[in-house]
C-alpha cells in the first residue's frame, strides 16, 4: 500500500465517497484549515476505523484536537454538535486530569489507581478507544520529540494505555503500544533483541514456510478447512518472557510460531489433534483458553511442538470469529452494535469493562469470577491531596474515606474538604473529587458514627474499625453507654419498664451485660431492640399499649416466616455467625444437607461463601406480617429554622409512614418549636428507626413517642 502525506490522508477522509455525518464532515473541514497535527489526526482516524468505531467517535477525536488548538472555535461549534459527540469530547477532556496526575506522581508510584480512576470518570466507554488510538499515533511519531517529552509519553503508555489495551483484549493496539514504549524507555535492550531477531529472520521465515506447508497438507488430508499464517513475535513480549523465565534469547521456544484459523470450535480441537499427531508436543506447554477463557475474553488453543528440523514451534488455533474478537477485544463488537437487537455478550463485556479495574491487577481468574457472578458493587474513585487514588463503595462518605486511607486518620478525623470546600462528615463525594481530611491530635471517634440514622459511615469496613476502637475501652464504660442507650430507647418509645432478663435470649446472648455492650457497639441496633421490646410488651390490650388502628383484612402470617424467591418451601436455618432477625436485610446460601442458611446481607461469612460458590447464593425475604397498622403520637422539639417542618415531614414521608394529623407550636421566648404528629406505623422497629432519623435532623433536640406510660 502506497504511503500518502498526512494532509493527503486527511483529505482522503474528507473526500470519502458517500455522505459523511455532518459532525465528522465539519470536523474534517476545520482540521484541514487549522494548525492541528494532521498526521496524528489521520492516524487516529485510521486506527478508529480499524477498530470499527462509529462516526460520532471519529468526529469526537477530531473535535477534541481542534479544541486544544482553537478554544474559540470549539466554544462556538459545540452547541451545534450532537449531544453524543459533545459527551465524547468531554470524556477526553476529563482524561487530561489523569494524565496530569500521572506526571505529578512520585517515582515508582503505582498506576493501577489511575487506571481505575480513568474509567470511573469516563461516562461513554468509546472514549477509551479514542485515547488508545491517539496515544499510539503520538508514540509512532515520538522520535521527533525532545528526550524528556518522549520519555514521559512512553512511561504514560506503559503505565496506563498498554495495560488498558491488554485488559480490554485489543491486541492489535496492545502489542504496538508495548513495543514502542519499550523502544523509547530501554532503547539498548530493544535494539539488542531486534538485532537478534533480524540475524535469524531468514532462517526463521524459511522454517515457518516449511512448517506451514507441512501442516497445511496434514489438515487438508483430514478434511479441515483452515487458514494458516506465521505469527509475529513482538519484542516487548520476548523481553518479558526472558525476564520471567530467566532465559536467554536462544532458549525461547516460541520465537517460531504459527496461527491456525478454522470455522468452528469442533474444528479447533480436530486441528489440535492433527498438530499433535504430526509433531511431538511439549506437555507442559499446552493451554486451553477455549474451555477456560482469560478474564478479558481471550479464547484460543495454545500448544508447543517439536516441529521440522527438531526445532520448537508454537501453534495457536482459534476460529475466525475468535480471532477478530481477540484482535479487537471489546471494540470488535462496535461494528455490529448499530444494526440488529441487543448483543448479550457485548452487554456483559461492557458491564465487565466498568468493573475490570479491580485491585487484583493481573489475577485473570478473579476477573473472570467477577464477570460471572456480578457481585462486585459500584465504586467511586477519590484522590488524596497527593494525587493517590482511593476507591470506596458507592455511597461512601468522607468519613469512610478517612478510614480507608488509614485507621488512625479515621479515628482522628474532625472535618473534611472536598475540592477545597469544607463539607460535613456525612458528605458523599463523587469519582474524581480530591478529598482532604482534617484531623485532631488525639484519636476520639464518636459513637454517633455507628448509628445508621446519622449517615456518617456507609461501609462495613469503617464501622468495624470504629467498633474495634470502642471494644478496646473498659468493659464498664461500654456497659454504662449501653444502659443509657437502652433507657433512652424505652423513654423514646414511651414504654413501661420491661424485664431486661427476657431480652438476651432473643439475640442469642447469655447475659444482660452482653446485650448492653452489643447495643453500645451497635452490633445490635436500636431498631432490633424496639422489635424485641414490642414482643415483650404483647399483648397490646391495656392502657400502656399503642392503640391498634383498624386492620386491613389480610391473612395472618408468622412475622418470622421466610420466603425464598423462585423456589418452593425449603428448610431454612438462621446463621449463627450474624444472627439475622426479622426486619434485617438477608440473603440465603444453599448448604449441603441443611437446606438454606440465612445470613444478613452484610455478613462477612456470607461474602466469603459467595466468592467461593456464587451460584449457591439466593434471594430470601422475611415473610410479611399480617397487614396491621398501629396509630401512634410522636412529639418533636427543636430550635426553629427555615425549612425545619418541611425536612421533618420529608423524613416521615420517605419512611413510608402515613401522617394522620399534625400540629406545631412556636415558643417565642426560647426560639424553640414543638411539633406533634399522629402516625400509622407497622411496628416498634419502624417507629424506632423513624425517631432516630428525625433526631438526626439539624436543630432537632428531641423526638419521642407520647401517650401511654412514659419511662422517666
Amino acid at each position: 500500500m502506497t504511503s500518502h502525506p498526512p494532509t493527503t490522508r486527511l483529505q482522503a477522509w474528507h473526500e470519502h465517497p458517500g455522505a459523511l455525518p455532518p459532525a465528522l464532515a465539519a470536523a474534517l473541514e476545520a482540521c484541514l484549515s487549522r494548525p492541528v497535527d494532521q498526521a496524528e489526526c489521520a492516524d487516529v482516524l485510521d486506527l478508529l476505523a480499524m477498530m470499527g468505531c462509529d462516526a460520532p467517535t471519529q468526529a469526537a477525536a477530531l473535535w477534541f484536537a481542534l479544541s486544544r488548538v482553537d478554544a474559540a472555535l470549539w466554544q462556538a461549534e459545540a452547541p451545534r454538535l450532537p449531544e453524543e459527540v459533545r459527551r465524547l469530547v468531554e470524556g477526553q477532556q476529563a482524561a487530561e486530569q489523569v494524565w496530569a496526575l500521572h506526571a505529578q506522581r512520585s517515582a515508582g508510584g503505582g498506576s493501577e489507581g489511575l487506571r481505575r480512576l480513568l474509567l470511573a470518570i469516563i461516562r461513554d466507554l468509546r472514549v477509551v478507544f479514542v485515547l488508545l488510538a491517539r496515544q499510539l499515533a503520538r508514540l509512532r511519531a515520538a522520535a521527533a520529540l525532545p528526550e524528556a517529552e518522549r520519555q514521559e509519553l512512553a512511561r504514560l503508555t506503559r503505565d496506563i494505555h498498554a495495560p488498558l489495551a491488554n485488559r480490554l483484549g485489543i491486541w492489535q493496539l496492545k502489542w504496538e503500544l508495548e513495543d514502542l514504549a519499550f523502544r523509547h524507555l530501554q532503547p539498548d535492550t530493544y535494539k539488542r533483541i531486534a538485532k537478534l531477531l533480524d540475524e535469524r529472520r531468514a532462517d526463521r521465515e524459511a522454517f515457518i514456510r516449511e512448517s506451514l506447508d507441512e501442516l497445511g497438507r496434514a489438515l487438508a488430508d483430514a478434511g479441515i478447512r483452515a487458514e494458516l499464517a506465521g505469527r509475529p513475535k513482538h519484542i516487548y513480549s520476548i523481553w518479558k518472557k526472558m525476564q520471567r523465565k530467566e532465559l536467554e534469547f536462544g532458549e525461547l521456544y516460541d520465537i517460531r510460531a504459527v496461527r491456525v484459523l478454522v470455522d468452528t470450535v469442533a474444528d479447533c480441537y480436530a486441528a489440535l489433534g492433527v498438530v499433535h499427531t504430526l509433531w511431538p508436543h511439549l506437555p507442559r506447554e499446552f493451554d486451553d483458553y477455549l474451555a477456560r477463557p482469560k478474564g478479558n475474553g481471550y479464547r484460543s488453543l495454545h500448544t508447543a511442538v517439536i516441529g521440522p528440523r527438531d526445532k520448537t514451534l508454537e501453534v495457536q488455533i482459534r476460529t475466525h470469529e475468535m480471532h477478530r474478537a481477540n484482535e479487537l477485544g471489546v471494540a470488535a463488537h462496535w461494528r455490529y452494535k448499530e444494526g440488529g437487537g441487543a448483543d448479550a455478550e457485548f452487554e456483559a463485556k461492557i458491564a465487565w469493562m466498568r468493573k475490570l479495574l479491580d485491585t487484583r491487577a493481573e489475577d485473570e481468574g478473579a476477573l473472570a469470577a467477577d464477570l460471572r457472578t456480578e457481585l462486585m458493587e459500584d465504586r467511586v474513585y477519590l484522590l488524596t491531596p497527593r494525587g493517590e487514588v482511593v476507591d470506596l463503595p458507592h455511597g461512601g462518605t468522607v468519613l469512610d474515606f478517612a478510614y480507608h486511607v488509614h485507621t488512625e486518620v479515621g479515628h482522628r478525623c474532625r472535618g473534611a474538604k472536598v475540592n477545597g470546600r469544607i463539607v460535613p462528615l456525612t458528605f458523599q463525594p463523587q469519582s474524581g473529587d480530591r478529598v482532604e481530611i482534617l484531623t485532631a491530635k488525639q484519636a476520639e471517634p464518636s459513637r454517633d458514627w455507628l448509628s445508621p440514622h446519622h449517615g456518617y459511615l456507609n461501609s462495613a469496613r469503617a464501622r468495624d474499625k470504629v467498633r474495634a476502637w470502642f471494644r478496646r475501652l473498659a468493659h464498664d464504660a461500654n456497659l454504662a453507654v449501653g444502659r443509657v442507650m437502652f433507657e433512652r430507647e424505652l423513654k423514646r418509645l414511651a414504654l413501661p419498664e420491661v424485664d431486661l432478663a427476657k431480652l438476651p435470649a432473643h439475640f442469642h446472648l447469655k447475659t444482660q451485660d452482653e446485650l448492653l455492650v452489643a447495643l453500645a457497639l451497635n452490633e445490635i441496633s436500636t431498631g432490633q431492640v424496639a422489635r424485641a421490646l414490642q414482643e415483650a410488651a404483647q399483648p397490646l390490650d391495656d392502657d400502656d399499649a399503642v392503640p391498634l388502628a383498624p386492620a386491613r383484612p389480610a391473612p395472618a402470617r408468622d412475622p418470622g416466616a421466610l420466603s425464598i424467591e423462585g423456589i418452593g418451601n425449603l428448610l431454612t436455618t438462621l446463621a449463627r455467625c450474624c444472627q439475622p432477625l426479622p426486619g434485617d436485610p438477608v440473603r440465603g446460601f444453599i448448604t449441603r444437607g441443611r437446606g438454606v442458611s440465612v445470613h444478613r446481607t452484610d455478613c462477612a461469612s456470607l461474602a466469603r461463601l459467595a466468592r467461593r460458590d456464587p451460584d449457591r447464593v439466593i434471594e430470601v425475604n422475611w415473610g410479611k406480617a399480617s397487614a396491621q397498622a398501629y396509630e401512634v403520637d410522636i412529639e418533636l422539639r427543636g430550635y426553629d429554622r427555615k425549612g425545619l417542618q418541611k425536612d421533618v415531614t420529608g423524613v416521615i414521608s420517605n419512611a413510608g409512614t402515613p401522617i394522620i394529623a399534625s400540629s406545631s407550636r412556636a415558643l417565642a421566648k426560647s426560639g424553640e418549636v414543638e411539633m406533634r404528629f399522629a402516625l400509622r406505623v407497622r411496628d416498634f422497629e419502624q417507629l424506632s428507626t423513624l425517631l432516630g432519623r428525625l433526631l438526626a435532623l439539624p436543630n432537632v433536640v428531641e423526638a419521642r413517642r407520647i401517650g401511654g406510660a412514659r419511662a422517666n
